[in-house]
């Protein structure tokens, strides 16, 4: 049997790249040192490009449809004016987020200041109650609280973080300095994309045909087509779910007339921007700050947020996110838990719309397979006992 070139080149292309697997996986500590300086290397880039992603969002939103209407005659000033409002619709969220958030948060902590005594109080009237009734407990549920010594501790715990932070303060200073000229390059970098992006997609094009072939640069153009669909509809149904959720919680917590709503139905909003589980976060933050002031009300701000949060995440997530993404609400459920595990609060972010890429693909090959075997429907649909 004969091997022509085509075969030769793609038994050598195998076998090399089984080769440079199993030699990553003997030297992977040597492999993720190395890829960490090449992110590093690149990170302003990537930046700038993830920051040109996000902005790009609102901006074709506004010059396509805000815009639309603008005379062919000044067409030209239709990009830079879509990039302005954009860029200072998303700083004006984050602006509006911290004044909300900032001052309630001063004034939560002066209220958990002056509420701490008065809560320790009530928990230790509530034990002896409870020792009233059982005595037996007495010598297990008996509290006292030395004031001086937790004093000296905290006094001695602050003395060394002080002592730590001065040791730290030129790498803090470094390290700031440093992310704020990687931000600065890339936000410049992501007026430069978004400015030529039809320039530039268009020399991605001719470098591709010019290298790869025909039909190949079709189907990549197409999965990349899709991915940014999946990634612009993700990031925009996420934040359309924070709002409705964040809005839930306020008109709901002013009608039972629960303490800190404003600022729990931001925090809850914010938070809920982690896929599922970020909600929980919320939770956590909300009732903290309530147990502290009135200790029989969180019991019933737990219970609004559990049916809000089954509300939300049987009907109002699914509906909103996983459609925005061609995602059932099953897989987009194991696409956070995987990415959660696997990267963190990032990875919860991106494996969503990544799935939702690998789930039209894998459905348009499934389908075409089926098609081409002349699989009939009824083999398909037909039920099993299981």
């Amino acid at each position: 049997m004969e091997i022509n070139k085509d075969q030769f080149k793609k038994i050598f292309l195998t076998a090399a790249a089984i080769i440079l697997f199993y030699w990553a996986l003997q030297n992977h500590i040597e492999v993720a040192d190395w890829f960490n300086q090449i992110l590093g290397l690149f990170a302003p880039i990537l930046l700038g490009l993830a920051i040109a992603f996000i902005i790009n969002i609102p901006m074709a939103a506004i010059e396509n449809r805000l815009l639309k209407a603008v005379p062919n005659r000044f067409n030209k000033f239709k990009r830079p004016v879509s990039l302005v409002l954009a860029m200072l619709l998303m700083v004006a969220v984050v602006v509006l987020v911290m004044v909300i958030i900032i001052p309630e948060l001063v004034r939560t902590f002066l209220i958990i200041k002056e509420s701490i005594p008065g809560f320790v109080t009530q928990v230790q009237d509530f034990l002896n109650d409870i020792i009233q009734y059982f005595p037996e407990l007495q010598s297990e549920m008996t509290i006292t609280i030395d004031w001086a010594e937790w004093g000296k501790k905290l006094f001695e715990w602050i003395q060394r973080g002080a002592t730590v932070l001065a040791g730290s303060t030129f790498s803090v200073i470094s390290a700031t300095f440093s992310g704020v000229f990687t931000f600065v390059l890339g936000l410049v970098l992501a007026i430069y994309v978004l400015l030529q992006k039809e320039k530039l997609g268009m020399q991605a094009k001719k470098v591709m045909y010019a290298y790869i072939k025909e039909d190949r640069v079709e189907h990549l153009l197409r999965v990349l087509h899709i991915a940014s669909r999946a990634f612009s509809n993700f990031f925009t149904g996420q934040c359309l779910e924070a709002m409705i959720l964040g809005g839930m919680f306020f008109v709901t917590m002013s009608l039972f007339n629960l303490p800190y709503e404003l600022m729990i139905s931001v925090t809850i909003g914010f938070t809920a921007l982690i896929p599922i589980f970020g909600a929980f976060l919320g939770c956590f933050i909300g009732a903290f700050l309530i147990v502290v002031t009135n200790p029989v009300q969180v019991i019933w701000f737990l219970i609004l947020f559990f049916v809000l949060q089954q509300l939300e995440g049987n009907l109002i997530y699914p509906r909103v996110v996983g459609s925005s993404v061609g995602l059932p609400g099953i897989w987009v459920l194991i696409a956070v838990t995987l990415g959660g595990s696997m990267f963190g609060v990032l990875g919860m972010l991106m494996m969503v719309p990544m799935c939702s890429v690998v789930y039209t693909l894998l459905g348009e090959s499934v389908n075409k397979r089926i098609k081409d075997r002349k699989i009939s429907k009824h083999k398909i649909t037909k039920k099993f006992n299981v």
